[in-house]
């Protein structure tokens, strides 16, 4: 405490009215225990993040059961992902109107009769009206369940919480894929929707009981009078477009489409316009004035670019398995099995030393360990990967992402406002799921110029006459026509070639992405030390989070 013969009459009054009459804000904890509060909220969260991944192996299965080509079934997953690009900033408006609680078991209502309809559907396109409702009502889950936990428990404890919410968020879609495909094989394609139902109706019963609103969050039903429509109408512009281009643009040749290049204009116009209409309103939508707090926009940036890291992972390491070394969708599942153990020992020590290190420190020691791994990744990824190495690959690629994850989830909080937390959590996991969104699609889009790249670089080295090129056509030829038989040798002994020729440039487009992640992540690192030092376990002063 300060000593009060150094303060000024005022202030000394001040500090001695605090001591007398305590903040019954600060003073606000849950009636029941905090942890039974996170696993309650994270069993609702988990089972909305699974659902992000958990359809993309059933996509041809979906297709071919209604009547649809493969690429309108890719539809599934983008309408998912653009109704929950668009609720997720919402959460703090939302919560301010009907509070959290009401609008997190709103949502869990929301998402699990959509689950069913998903299941139930006759057709594509409706289908596609009820995954559109479905993400929705699971956009709001994911940032109502982080700012629970992050009211819930005091700040020194709050790192333990985000590591089971992190755990969640990390964990989730890299078991989606081989659940999916499980259930698909198995049973049918339909059931990836219905097992939402029973975790749904538990969530439901569990948060109704458990969960309360703390005394700072006022609902006011008044404010739906006076909604911003212009601002929701710029931000589903925005993200419409946004998520669109990024799932459509590989598939269409990005910028060479007119499709694609109409659908990157609404983004640009509908998310300036959002920006320029939300920081000139009274009551807006999404609060773009926290991005005045410095540490809390560093963390947003660094969030967008780990969500990145995490996702591209999850889609390039079984893409690399099934196109090239021949796994199945269920085997390479199986595959990143390993990884998911990782996080679950790791994920409990990272939030641990949030307590004992600076969030600042954690995040530097986890971006050097991703300059490493992404490293060591390139250096064995080769056509002749066992199972054991790529599981191995996955242990090392998931030890950095706790110490990122939950030390700028921490880091976001520090000097915020408690009444802005629905708004902080909304914008730091709606980042995430862009810059997962973005990077997914920037690193796609370079394993397959990188392949073309070493393609053209590999057949100067196939040019006919050259001593090395005859040399393995005319063994080929011969091996080729003792054991087929016939005259064609020759002509298979080429095809066979540049059948290699292929695969050693797409096994080389991975590496080269990969090397490309590194020296990423040795920027992130530069980044970091933008963030403010703040105590471990506790949050720096407001003044500290402005710049």
């Amino acid at each position: 405490m300060a000593d009060t013969n150094s303060l000024t009459p005022a202030k000394a009054r001040a500090a001695a009215a605090t001591v007398a009459n305590p903040d019954p804000h600060a003073m606000w904890k849950p009636r029941v225990n905090p942890w039974l509060i996170a696993m309650t909220v994270a069993l609702a969260a988990f089972m909305e993040v699974l659902d992000t991944s958990i359809a993309n192996v059933a996509l041809p299965h979906i297709a071919g059961s209604l009547g649809a080509s493969t690429d309108q079934g890719t539809w599934v997953l983008t309408s998912y992902l653009v109704a929950n690009a668009i609720v997720l900033p919402l959460g703090g408006w939302a919560s301010s109107l009907m509070g959290r609680r009401n609008f997190f078991v709103f949502c869990i209502v929301v998402f699990t009769v959509a689950s069913f309809l998903c299941g139930a559907a006759p057709s594509l396109p409706m289908l596609l009206i009820f995954r559109i409702i479905q993400g929705a009502g699971g956009g709001g889950m994911q940032p109502m369940a982080q700012a629970i936990m992050a009211d819930s428990f005091e700040p020194q404890k709050r790192g333990q919480a985000f590591a089971l919410y992190g755990l969640v968020a990390v964990l989730a879609p890299s078991i989606g894929p081989t659940l999916g495909g499980w259930i698909t094989d198995n049973f049918s394609w339909r059931w990836i929707f219905f097992i939402n139902i029973p975790v749904g109706i538990l969530a439901f019963i569990l948060v109704s009981r458990l969960v309360e609103d703390p005394p700072w969050i006022k609902p006011d039903i008044s404010k739906l009078r006076h909604m911003d429509y212009v601002g929701l109408s710029f931000l589903t512009i925005s993200m419409g477009g946004l998520q669109i281009m990024l799932d459509k643009g590989e598939e269409n040749d990005w910028f060479s489409s007119g499709f694609i290049s109409f659908f990157c204009a609404l983004f640009v116009l509908g998310i300036v316009g959002l920006v320029v209409w939300e920081w000139r309103q009274k009551d807006p939508l999404i609060n773009l004035k926290l991005f005045r707090f410095k540490n809390f926009a560093i963390c947003c940036f660094l969030m967008a670019l780990v969500g990145g890291v995490l996702n591209a992972n999850t889609v390039l390491q079984p893409q690399f398995m099934q196109t090239l070394l021949g796994y199945t969708a269920t085997t390479s599942g199986l595959a990143l099995t390993a990884g998911g153990f990782t996080l679950v020992v790791v994920m409990p020590l990272a939030g641990f030393a949030t307590g004992k290190v600076s969030a600042r420190t954690l995040v530097m020691i986890g971006f050097i360990m991703f300059v490493f791994t992404f490293r060591y990744a390139a250096s064995v990824t080769t056509l002749n990967m066992t199972f054991a190495q790529c599981s191995w690959l996955r242990v090392i690629q998931m030890l950095p992402l706790p110490f990122c994850f939950i030390s700028i989830t921490n880091a976001a909080y520090v000097g915020m406002p408690k009444e802005d937390s629905n708004q902080v959590a909304g914008l730091i996991n709606f980042a995430r799921n862009i810059g997962g969104s973005i990077l997914i699609a920037i690193t796609n889009a370079q394993v397959t110029n990188r392949a073309m790249w070493h393609q053209q670089h590999l057949q100067n080295d196939m040019v006919p006459g050259t001593p090395i090129f005859e040399q393995h056509k005319q063994a080929l030829a011969g091996f080729f026509s003792g054991h087929v038989g016939g005259p064609n040798g020759a002509s298979m002994a080429l095809a066979n070639l540049y059948d290699q020729l292929n695969l050693q440039a797409q096994f080389q487009a991975y590496q080269d992405v990969y090397i490309e992640l590194s020296w990423m992540s040795v920027v992130l690192i530069l980044l970091a030390f933008l963030l403010n030092k703040n105590r471990p376990g506790q949050g720096a002063s407001e003044g500290a989070a402005m710049h």
